[in-house]
């Protein structure tokens, strides 16, 4: 690479992984958050202790630790994951702790008399949460889940750590060759906030359309 437009391509090809580990991470995290979740308030013991600890080991303990340890200790128990697959189930996990005391709170939020409304019609628990109380506690969700998915691509800067070219390394790529730290660190400063933009433009039309016809629970 001789001029600018080269290293420009390379931190094009770092927003693009970016972009790949916050999609990969978001949808792991979001599965993560449903299953602990719901979970929580499972009738059975088991099932509730299982998830409160998941919850609280990636809530408790740091994103950085929780890398190394998928991608650098996990081996010595004979799994070895690539550094894609260690970045996204690093954060989808960590993300999705966060997430599911988002969707315990916002199923608890739906009013008493729904479910014993579900109870009188005779839905059995799946029919109450799929037609009834998930439907209610959906559009209380998303704002928050809007704001872990930015906190989510904000924190895929990580994966650089394990020599993943994201963004961040590959500004410190150019950085290295270079010796210009402005330029390439704007312009990944650019880049995250427009991604954000977008995750929150979409967050804002999902929460439009989840609350069509909902009137009181905007």
């Amino acid at each position: 690479m001789t001029d600018w437009s080269g290293y420009l391509t390379l931190i094009a090809g770092g927003a693009l992984m970016t972009a790949q580990l916050t999609l990969y991470g978001s949808a792991l995290a979001l599965v993560a958050a449903f299953a602990a979740g719901l979970a929580r308030l499972s009738r059975f013991f088991a099932v509730r202790a299982l998830a409160t600890v998941y919850i609280e080991f990636f809530r408790g303990t740091s994103i950085f630790v929780q890398l190394f340890w998928v991608y650098f200790v996990l081996p010595f128990a004979g799994i070895t994951l690539s550094p894609l697959a260690a970045g996204v189930l690093t954060l989808g996990l960590n993300v999705g702790a966060y997430g599911a005391e988002v969707v315990r709170g916002a199923v608890l939020s739906v009013p008493k008399d729904q479910l014993e409304a579900t109870v009188a019609l005779n839905l059995t628990r799946f029919q109450r949460m799929r037609h009834v109380i998930l439907p209610q506690a959906l559009p209380l969700m998303l704002p928050t889940f809007g704001n872990n998915a930015i906190e989510l691509l904000k924190a895929t800067a990580v994966v650089s750590l394990i020599s993943l070219p994201d963004m961040t390394f590959q500004a410190q790529v150019v950085r290295a060759q270079t010796g210009n730290t402005l330029l390439p660190f704007v312009t990944i400063l650019v880049l995250y906030y427009a991604m954000a933009m977008a995750i929150g433009g979409g967050v804002r039309l999902l929460e439009r359309r989840a609350t069509r016809g909902l009137d009181g629970v905007r």
